[in-house]
């Protein structure tokens, strides 16, 4: 098993063990009519989530360029890698499914990004932000986020889960 393989099941596992605080998760799931693969969808009370996990070693920081004479840019980078490419694949991602929600009649349950980097060099304190509204943020901030309480009942939660298990099947 490679090691963004080993980083995608370790992540997983912890989002699995959310069950009982009332978040149902889908893995690695295909995006119909591509080659392509979403890594984790997480159904909670707070809305949808679109998790793509990354296992790199590095600091993920977020880079602010330009403004007055330039137009201002926000860029990954983790470590010296430069992972803005990253944040575009989730975002697409988060489009298609919000795109499934709205053909299920869900348009109004928001659907979110979340960039989890496993085994990076993150700080002590603070360190997850966002990027063109992604977070990116290390697992256990991301298994916080998913447990912050919401307006989805458990009974839509379940029905939102089917519907997305029968948009994005099994990769």
């Amino acid at each position: 098993m490679g090691a963004r393989a080993k980083g995608e099941e370790m992540l997983g596992r912890g989002l699995d063990s959310l069950a009982d605080k009332g978040v149902r998760m889908l893995h690695d799931r295909r995006i119909p009519r591509t080659r392509a693969n979403i890594d984790h969808i997480a159904v909670a009370p707070s809305g949808v989530y679109v998790i793509d996990a990354k296992r790199y070693a590095g600091r993920p920081t977020l880079r602010i360029e330009g403004g007055i004479m330039r137009p201002r840019t926000s860029r990954l980078v983790i470590g010296s890698r430069d992972g803005t490419k990253l944040v575009e694949g989730v975002l697409k991602q988060v489009g298609l499914v919000g795109d499934a929600l709205a053909a299920g009649g869900h348009d109004d349950v928001p659907a979110r990004g979340m960039l989890c980097v496993v085994d990076a060099d993150w700080p002590l304190f603070g360190g997850s932000f966002q990027i063109d509204g992604v977070d990116v943020l290390w697992p256990r901030k991301a298994y916080e986020r998913l447990t912050a309480p919401g307006a989805l009942a458990p009974t839509i939660v379940d029905e939102i889960h089917r519907r997305l298990a029968e948009a994005f099947p099994i990769a």
